[in-house]
């Protein structure tokens, strides 16, 4: 099944994001490999392609994960989240219908 993992950035975190994005990036690489990644992304905190110095609000991430528990494990193994990005992140299952 798959599940959405929304998740909102501490506010002044864009430099520890920064740092984290390899690692973050090659976890997603390691799900799209696999077949499990249907969309990934941050949210910027303006409403432009790229936010600059304005930052990010957060990540939405939908992937396929055997349990709604393993989902929350693979999103709390986050490098962003261990890197103090993330201050919150909500995991629920997700029915895909379109497209």
């Amino acid at each position: 099944m798959y599940y959405m993992i929304l998740a909102t950035d501490r506010p002044g975190s864009l430099e520890a994001r920064v740092d984290a994005r390899p690692e973050h990036l090659a976890r997603l690489g390691h799900l799209k490999g696999q077949g499990r990644l249907l969309m990934a992304g941050p949210l910027p905190a303006v409403d432009a392609s790229d936010p600059a110095a304005a930052g990010f609000t957060g990540s939405l991430i939908v992937a396929e994960f055997p349990s709604l528990e393993d989902a929350r494990a693979w999103a709390d193994a986050d490098p962003y989240f261990a890197a103090g990005v993330y201050d919150n992140v909500t995991v629920k299952p997700f029915k895909r219908v379109l497209p």
